[in-house]
């Protein structure tokens, strides 16, 4: 058989492999008749169709009958001064975290809207992320470039989101300081730049790594190549965000202004005077995902901030007994780490997030019929930002009718710089909470004593919160 006679063979095969694929699987001509039937083109499909075509469905799909007086009263509430912003970073759990111990420092000592830096633990944060990485490289170094934990490294070298584990870890290691002290740059407000660059040399250096381990380095010559080229990323970090202070002078004013006290701090004395220094050992972190098990612990594999930090870990529950507790912190003037899935149905000019905002089924004609736990598991919905929980209102039957989270988006989005949730949202898009142990249930504590099941760290319910 000849090359021409040959290739004609290859494509006439093809040609009927490709339709043998069609009549599987694929549209045909008639089965593409019976979807077209679906629109008419009526009078109203042209209507909606010209409607769609020229504007936001969000505005389209307003439900007018949703729009009255929005109650902003709230049987309980925790005070705060000041609301924060993270600008164009994912920094949302780093802010929400320092808001939950501002709180508490702000009714201890009386003080005036008050601030710690994010920029301080955020520089250290991105350190401590870049040996993850770089170490993560070396441990994996005989496996090969298409293994799941390799690509999985690879994929994610750096990151500026998080969770409330990250806090505690990085809060617990480095300190605080106050946010007069490390302000916030420009690179900060808006890590897209820095974090594209240092990701880009991170790369680099973990197949440098990886080629100096093929070529037989020991682990020795591999942790001296390893702090070498932290030495570059450090530097990198300097420049997009300052020096990180080791010591400092500041002074604390009332509430009116008047100034109180002058002293010398390390970033841990102050976190010792001001802050927290046992964020791990004295919140429990809960979820709710009905996609798994309930009374059960997990823990997700290489889901944290320093190499040699926790992993994160947490109680799956009802989320029912997520809100008992949650109410219990603040009845007692407790805020808390909350995260959700706040995209969903939020109305961002009235800080509203609520499942009846948008009206999707009228305007599109169909039903959105999934459950949080098939939105779960089809990948639809999870937790993608953090807030600090300060309120909620209680019916006189003692259910929680709504709730308030202070935001970090700035005082002037949202209402108020605050978004309110109704319970019906706050029970389908609310994913995790962080609890003082006081506040947890003796089922939690002993939750908490099992041996806990470990995730990969590719699991995608578990994607950094911005």
């Amino acid at each position: 058989m000849n090359k021409r006679l040959l290739s004609l063979f290859v494509l006439a095969a093809s040609f009927i492999s490709m339709q043998a694929q069609q009549d599987k699987g694929g549209i045909s001509d008639e089965m593409l008749k019976q979807i077209k039937q679906s629109y008419q083109g009526t009078p109203s499909d042209k209507a909606l169709r010209n409607a769609i075509g020229n504007n936001d469905i969000r505005k389209l799909a307003l439900n007018q009958e949703n729009q009255t007086g929005m109650d902003t009263h709230f049987s309980i509430r925790v005070d705060s001064k000041g609301i924060t912003d993270q600008k164009s970073s994912g920094r949302c759990w780093l802010f929400t975290g320092l808001n939950v111990m501002r709180a508490k420092a702000i009714a201890k000592y009386g003080l005036g809207e008050f601030e710690f830096s994010q920029v301080y633990p955020f520089f250290y944060d991105q350190l401590e992320k870049a040996n993850l990485f770089l170490q993560g490289v070396i441990d994996t170094r005989e496996k090969p470039m298409d293994d799941k934990m390799v690509e999985w490294l690879f994929r994610n070298p750096l990151s500026d989101g998080g969770t409330f584990t990250g806090v505690a870890d990085i809060v617990g290691k480095y300190g605080l300081v106050p946010k007069d002290i490390m302000p916030e740059t420009n690179s900060s407000d808006n890590t897209a730049r820095m974090a594209n660059l240092i990701s880009l040399k991170l790369r680099e250096f973990g197949l440098k790594l990886r080629e100096q381990a093929l070529a037989g380095a020991k682990p020795a010559a591999l942790e001296k190549s390893k702090i070498e080229m932290l030495g570059t990323i450090y530097r990198m970090l300097v420049l997009n965000l300052g020096v990180p202070p080791t010591e400092f002078t500041w002074t604390r004013y009332d509430e009116k202004g008047e100034p109180v006290e002058t002293a010398q701090y390390t970033p841990m004395t102050f976190l010792e005077k001001y802050g927290d220094v046992n964020l791990i050992s004295n919140y429990v972190m809960l979820m709710n995902d009905p996609s798994r098990e309930y009374y059960k612990c997990y823990e997700i594999d290489f889901d944290r901030h320093r190499y040699d930090g926790h992993n994160w870990l947490y109680v799956n529950l009802p989320v029912e007994e997520i809100k008992e507790m949650a109410i219990a912190s603040l009845k007692d003037s407790t805020m808390m780490y909350f995260s959700c899935d706040v995209g969903k149905f939020l109305n961002s000019e009235r800080g509203l997030l609520d499942v009846n905002n948008y009206d999707y089924e009228s305007l599109m004609g169909t039903t959105f019929g999934m459950d949080k736990k098939q939105r779960v598991q089809s990948f639809s919905s999870g937790s993608s930002h953090a807030m600090t929980l300060m309120a909620v209102d209680i019916a006189k039957d003692g259910k929680p009718v709504k709730w308030m989270v202070e935001n970090s988006w700035g005082a002037g989005a949202g209402y108020k710089g605050h978004l309110i949730m109704t319970d019906r949202w706050f029970d389908e898009y609310m994913f995790r909470l962080v609890v003082e142990k006081k506040f947890a249930t003796a089922k939690v504590l002993d939750i908490l004593k099992q041996k806990p099941i470990r995730l990969p760290a590719w699991d995608p319910m578990f994607a950094p919160e911005e």
